[in-house]
């Protein structure tokens, strides 16, 4: 290599410095930044979650000492007095609050309590239908039957998560208005889902026994 190349040479990488400083000092101030956002970031998740957390056990503890309570009047008082601070801890006590409620006789204020967490739209599907479900089952002797078909049969929508459970109580409802076919016929069907479990299989055989028909053999699927 000449002189000539040799010199072109350094005062190329002398022009490439140059220009590598110019861009450190005019954009140099964003890979500060970025670096801040990422470890200011990190430090805020782990905030959250240890807030959480602690969120989290708080509740646990004061359901714990409110369940621990003598008699279930006490016990719905203390999960009453309870604060929440998240949808799914709302959720988790007004679902343990409604069972001491039923066990001290207020099964209106049960349903309420049911029915404050169906209506919950941020919580996930299968908790607002548990929820629905079980204050339907409260109110067989209070709601009239058109109003509970009308809300099982919701819950019994295809892809529902408590579908068959709500096909049986659809049963139930026929067989109490005296159209006896018609419960055979869904109890039949119910048997035959491919998505039904061994328990509920056997109690819809039996509900066919006990109203006068015989359970047609179980097809089984071909995967």
């Amino acid at each position: 290599m000449s002189d000539t190349d040799s010199f072109i040479d350094e005062v190329t990488e002398e022009v490439r410095r140059d220009r590598m400083y110019l861009l450190l000092r005019r954009w140099g101030w964003v890979g500060v930044v970025a670096v801040v956002l990422i470890v200011g970031g990190a430090a805020f998740n782990e905030y959250r979650k240890s807030r959480d957390a602690a969120q989290a056990q708080e509740l646990g503890d004061s359901i714990l000492a409110a369940l621990t309570q003598n008699g279930s009047e006490a016990r719905a008082a203390g999960l009453q007095s309870i604060e929440t601070v998240s949808p799914g801890g709302d959720a988790v006590l007004n679902m343990l609050l409604a069972t001491s409620q039923v066990e001290a006789g207020s099964r209106e204020d049960a349903v309420n309590s049911l029915n404050a967490v169906a209506v919950q739209g941020d919580l996930p599907e299968i908790y607002r239908a548990i929820a629905s479900f079980k204050a339907l089952l409260l109110q067989s002797e209070t709601l009239p039957a058109d109003d509970r078909r009308q809300q099982f049969e919701a819950l019994a929508a295809p892809g529902a998560p408590l579908r068959l459970l709500a096909e049986e109580q659809l049963a139930l409802i026929d067989v109490s208005e005296g159209n006896v076919e018609a419960a055979l016929e869904r109890l039949q069907a119910l048997r035959q889902d491919a998505e039904v479990g061994i328990d509920l299989q056997q109690r819809a055989a039996q509900l066919i026994v006990a109203l006068g028909g015989e359970p047609e053999p179980v097809v089984t699927q071909q995967g």
